[in-house]
């Protein structure tokens, strides 16, 4: 039974990797400042004797007495309309908070693992995105905040195994999807499945041409649990590579909804990327594989959505 600190703990990843710990037997200490995570999420974990929350802002440094043996640090706004929101304080917490958490966790002697992504690749111009690819970001667009943030978060990070032989991991988090995320999360699987079971039109930008990866939550959280728990500091690529456009998307989950929605064609965003898959090779030779289905992903996701929406 290991004491486990979790940044982040409130937001939609956050908020699921608390409860599967904490169902493994764990102690967790949850951390949040409800910036965009949402306290409402956390409200099987404190059913669970062994679990502690804290409100801070890592921005602050983190002190406790307990010993802790890992952290999960994935505090970070991390969707556009999120981030973009305040993008200051996005790149501060990706980096200024990533260095707290780093030297709380070099004076617990805890493992690091932190919460990179696969925008740390930008627009990629190599397809499928492995490790080894060095991105192709714009560091002044509207995306840097994040982009740029999560690309020093991981620089920081090498720098602690480097000079403090600090015990880390890097893990690059592929979009990902499932029950918990919030109503007004911006991202696109949320937008989408909202949009119909309300009727309105589907926002789909450019034709619909550019593809993404998606990972259902309970597949990405136990790969960040294998990950924790393996020798390999990567970073490591977490998520599905089945690839389908963004027309794709919104076709199935009309057809999943039943919505008679139609599809809204708008212009592309700024610094969009246009193909974004993850080689997950290196997570396969670890024992990472998803196991759940675009479809029964999409399913569930849908009825917690119908719940959330009071549809049921």
């Amino acid at each position: 039974m290991a004491t486990i600190l979790v940044t982040g703990a409130a937001g939609f990843l956050g908020s699921r990797l608390c409860l599967i710990l904490l169902q493994k037997g764990h102690h967790v200490i949850g951390v949040d400042n409800f910036f965009t995570g949402i306290k409402d999420n956390l409200r099987s974990s404190f059913h669970f004797p062994f679990f502690k929350f804290i409100e801070h802002d890592i921005l602050q440094p983190i002190f406790l007495d307990e010993k802790i043996d890992q952290v999960y640090h994935l505090a970070c706004p991390a969707s556009p309309i999120q981030y973009q929101k305040n993008p200051i304080y996005t790149l501060q917490t990706a980096v200024l908070g990533t260095l707290n958490v780093l030297k709380f966790s070099k004076e617990k002697e805890a493992v690091f693992l932190l919460a990179s992504t696969s925008e740390v690749y930008g627009d990629p111009q190599e397809h499928p995105q492995s490790e080894s690819y060095f991105g192709y970001v714009n560091p002044v667009g509207p995306r840097s905040c994040y982009d740029e943030g999560k690309r020093a978060a991981e620089t920081l990070t090498m720098d602690f195994y480097r000079k403090h032989y600090l015990s880390i991991r890097i893990v690059r988090i592929f979009n990902t999807y499932g029950p918990g995320m919030a109503l007004d999360d911006g991202r696109v699987m949320s937008n989408l499945i909202i949009q119909a079971l309300k009727g309105n039109p589907l926002t789909i930008y450019g034709q619909g041409s550019q593809t993404r990866s998606f990972c259902f939550v309970d597949d990405l959280i136990n790969g960040l649990i294998l990950i924790m728990n393996k020798n390999e500091m990567g970073p490591i690529n977490l998520g599905n590579p089945e690839e389908y456009t963004m027309l794709e998307i919104a076709k199935k989950i009309q057809e999943m909804t039943s919505s008679q929605s139609q599809i809204s064609f708008h212009p592309l965003p700024d610094d969009d990327p246009k193909k974004r898959k993850p080689n997950i090779s290196r997570a396969i030779s670890l024992g990472f594989m998803p196991s759940i289905s675009l479809e029964e992903g999409l399913k569930l996701t849908i009825m917690f959505f119908k719940d959330k929406l009071g549809l049921n």
